[in-house]
């Protein structure tokens, strides 16, 4: 640091003026010479060491000026320095460490020490305030610290098993800021303020009746926060209890089982632990176990009864409560809790759980498929009961399941066999009398009981009074003799029908043959649906041949039609036109009197030879609709008996004729009345002498 000096002044010039300056010898200023371009000398006092008031409170230095001239002259000038105190110095304890003993529970206001520091500076600078540093808020709340006087007093409680020494700093400040710090080292003595406490480590407090002796119930410790003697424990429990403590190592115990337990007997104890210290005076504290004795699973359930008998109808509902079982165990809790369960088995080739079902807590038995009768009639299940014991026991019992039968089966043939694509056929002699033994029918029924009873009846025959059939056995007897008109094919329809309700019926059909004898030519076997075939086909064949007959007749009569036309135009004026007579009320399609009797679109000429009618005509029938435009004078027949009869005399009339004919223009022939036919054939023919035919 530079403090500018006064420059000494020299009148002289040049070499005779000031030409350096010198500094008294020191350890800490000396001196800076600077020359100016104008020939000026500048002096600075340096300082060159640090200064210390407290060492060296005042310097006094001579400065010196010296010319060129010869000779030499010298100008002197003092110099007073005076060292400022500055904060230079921080306060300084008198003791770096400060260690108390203090005993817990001392009261407050209590003083605990005195902190000192001590300053080199001077002033404020000098002046110290104590306070605590860094420590932790507990601190400030049990001690306090005179910030003037560095007295500490205890402000909280000092409690020895929450802290047994205390470890804090104070710091001593000056008034420029400065500061400086010490320890102080607070142990608290101990003493006999804590009774012994009881720590259960682990504890049984469940245990069952059948634990061996020498079994661990509880584990636990016994601690005294105090030191020394006060720290010093032991601990007993009453002598008259199943259990004993064993001490282990740092005050640790065990209550184990001293006598046999039985909870029968007693089911629960309350064990007090005693605990004391060696403490003056001394100190005890207690803790009280509460221990249940268990029950043991030592007991099975046992079922009401051994065999249980369910029934239910066949075609049951899948699901259906069938019943229930019920087994009691003589434990308690889940011990004594029963589950049941079906046991794996097989039930007509099939696990019995796909039958059966069983509710694990009820106990309540479903069926889980419907049943049938027919195939399952009764099976038995094992049901076991187990209870909720460790290791489990448990118990079996048998369901007897039994299907009660219903009436869900018709009967069924066995003689004549029932579907049976070919019949059955049974040979009787026609010289059988009246109760003849014919055969015995076979039925049978897949029910049981009053479900298969079985009667017999005949539910159609070709003759009803010729054969019976026995109610129950089911024998078919002859009635009466055989006679000549009987049919040589009978055909019984047998009903069987059972006892059930509702009941069911099945029929079955039965073809007797009435036979001369029992020879080998009746013996064959005769098909009789084969027969029937034949029967049919034959009639059908004598169809075909009406239908073609009846076809070939209309078409001769269409050829014959023609004929006649081409033949009247040759010979028109060979005839003579008689008008006819027609009814008083006549159809409006019908022509006037010179078409003839016909409508124009429904006549035709035909003729007729010889023989050419027969009384096969009856059977035929008209193919399409006509009017009758007959005289209404003449009697018209319209019996069809009366045709067959009166169609001969008109064919005898006419046999000396070589043929007849018959046209839209053609007139009666004198000698009397015309014979009308219509054209369908088979239509009613009139009677009369002459040829002439006309068909309505």
């Amino acid at each position: 640091m530079r403090f500018p000096l006064e420059s000494a002044r020299d009148e002289d010039l040049g070499e005779n003026s000031i030409q350096n300056y010198s500094l008294s010898p020191n350890e800490h200023f000396k001196l800076g010479v600077e020359n100016n371009k104008d020939g000026r000398i500048n002096v600075d006092l340096i300082v060159e060491k640090p200064l210390d008031r407290e060492k060296e409170p005042f310097f006094e230095l001579t400065l010196m000026a010296v010319d060129g001239g010869i000779p030499q002259r010298t100008g002197t000038a003092r110099i007073n320095i005076k060292v400022l105190d500055i904060n230079d110095n921080s306060p300084h304890f008198t003791q770096s460490e400060y260690k108390v003993r203090l005993k817990e529970n001392s009261p407050r206001d209590t003083l605990v020490t005195k902190v000192e520091a001590r300053d080199l500076d001077f002033g404020s600078n000098a002046e110290i305030k104590y306070s605590f540093h860094r420590v932790p808020d507990e601190i400030l709340g049990l001690f306090h610290l005179n910030e003037m006087t560095g007295e500490m007093f205890i402000l909280g409680d000092i409690d020895y098993e929450k802290e047994t020494s205390y470890d804090m700093s104070v710091k001593a400040t000056d008034g420029g800021g400065l500061s400086g710090h010490c320890k102080i080292f607070i142990e608290v003595e101990d003493v006999n303020d804590n009774a012994p406490e009881v720590s259960i480590i682990s504890l049984k407090n469940i245990i069952p009746e059948d634990s061996p002796l020498e079994t661990v119930v509880a584990l636990f410790s016994v601690t005294d926060e105090d030191s020394g003697d006060n720290g010093k424990t032991s601990c007993s429990v009453e002598m008259t209890l199943p259990f004993v403590l064993k001490p282990t190592k740092n005050n640790f115990y065990q209550l184990a089982i001293q006598t046999p337990l039985d909870r029968e007997k007693v089911s629960e104890y309350n064990v007090t632990i005693t605990a004391l210290d060696r403490g003056s005076p001394r100190l005890t504290s207690t803790s009280i176990i509460h221990i249940q004795i268990s029950d043991v699973n030592d007991n099975t359930p046992v079922f009401e009864k051994n065999l249980f008998e369910m029934r239910l109808q066949e075609n049951n509902i899948p699901g259906l409560l069938i019943g229930s079982v019920h087994a009691i165990d003589l434990d308690t809790e889940q011990n004594g809790k029963v589950s049941y369960s079906v046991l794996p088995g097989n039930i007509a080739a099939n696990y019995a759980a796909s039958y059966i079902s069983i509710n694990s807590e009820t106990g309540n038995v479903y069926v889980l498929r419907s049943l049938d009768y027919e195939q399952i009639k009764d099976f038995k299940i094992t049901v076991r009961a187990t209870d909720g014991g460790i290791p489990s026991l448990s118990s079996d019992a048998f369901v007897q399941v039994v299907v009660m039968d219903e009436n869900d089966n018709s009967p069924f043939f066995l003689y004549p066999l029932q579907n049976n694509t070919s019949p059955c056929n049974e040979l009787l002699p026609k010289i059988a009398e009246a109760g003849y033994l014919v055969t015995k029918v076979v039925a049978v029924d897949g029910d049981s009981g009053q479900n298969s009873w079985l009667s017999f009846d005949i539910l159609k025959a070709t003759d009803p009074g010729l054969f019976s059939i026995g109610a129950q056995n089911g024998e078919v007897k002859t009635r009466r003799p055989l006679t000549e008109r009987d049919s040589s094919k009978q055909r019984l329809v047998i009903a069987v029908k059972d006892s059930g309700v509702p009941p069911q019926t099945s029929t079955a059909m039965l073809n007797i043959l009435l036979v001369d004898g029992f020879s080998d030519p009746y013996l064959k076997v005769v098909d009789v649906h084969q027969q029937n075939h034949e029967e049919e086909g034959t009639l059908t064949m004598y169809l075909v041949i009406c239908l073609a007959s009846v076809s070939f007749v209309f078409l001769l009569c269409i050829i014959a039609f023609v004929g006649i036309k081409m033949c009247k135009k040759d010979h028109g004026s060979s005839f003579i036109v008689a008008p006819p007579h027609f009814p008083p009320v006549f159809p409006e399609n019908c022509t006037d009197s010179q078409s003839g009797s016909l409508s124009r679109n429904y006549q035709y000429d035909v003729c007729l030879t010889n023989g050419s009618l027969s009384s096969d005509f009856r059977f035929l029938r008209p193919l399409i609709p006509v009017f009758s435009v007959a005289d209404p004078n003449l009697p018209v027949n319209h019996n069809s008996s009366s045709i067959s009869q009166d169609l001969p005399n008109c064919l005898d009339s006419n046999q000396s004729e070589g043929q007849a004919s018959l046209s839209e223009d053609a007139a009666p022939r004198s000698g009397g009345p015309s014979c009308t036919v219509n054209q369908a054939i088979g239509a009613n023919v009139n009677s009369g002498q002459n040829d002439w035919l006309s068909y309505q």
